[in-house]
């Protein structure tokens, strides 16, 4: 393999069928992420049909069949700002602000304006060295089930 020349594998998902995946893209979670401990590597899949799409999803590696919505917090809370322990983020290594990637998880349920994201358990991602986690935030200021079909709704309704 020549320098500066790209490692791809190839994946079968359940939801994005067979994708082509640039191995230093690979998100490694050390301890996995919640209720889900095994799954280890993971990638960011855009909507690459359409780029005003709010949700991506964390695609696993280790477990083809199982993709997860996720969505920046900010663009559903402006002032989403939690409380993480430093302890936490040790294992993400040397964190800068411009490094960091915060993600939250999100719920589709059958009934689509029941949609909601879980603001207490971000994910966090050192975009630098590409190692995250999902944390606890402290105290009950941010939900587990916070609504947000509304407010996509009407973010999408601006563009």
């Amino acid at each position: 393999m020549n320098p500066g020349q790209v490692k791809e594998m190839e994946l079968t998902t359940r939801i994005f069928g067979t994708i082509d995946i640039d191995e230093e893209k690979i998100i490694t979670f050390e301890n996995g992420i919640i209720g889900f401990g095994d799954l280890k590597r993971f990638i960011l899949i855009h909507d690459a049909e359409n780029e005003n799409a709010s949700i991506t999803w964390l695609q696993s590696i280790d477990e083809p069949a199982f993709a997860m919505p996720v969505i920046d917090p900010l663009l559903v809370n402006e002032t989403y700002d939690p409380i993480i322990e430093d302890e936490l983020l040790m294992c993400l290594g040397e964190l800068s602000a411009e490094d960091i990637l915060v993600l939250v998880t999100v719920t589709v349920p059958s009934d689509i304006t029941k949609m909601t994201c879980n603001l207490m358990a971000p994910i966090i991602i050192n975009a630098n060295n590409r190692k995250a986690c999902q944390v606890i935030t402290e105290g009950d200021e941010y939900p587990v089930k916070y609504e947000i079909y509304d407010i996509l709704k009407a973010r999408k309704e601006q563009v």
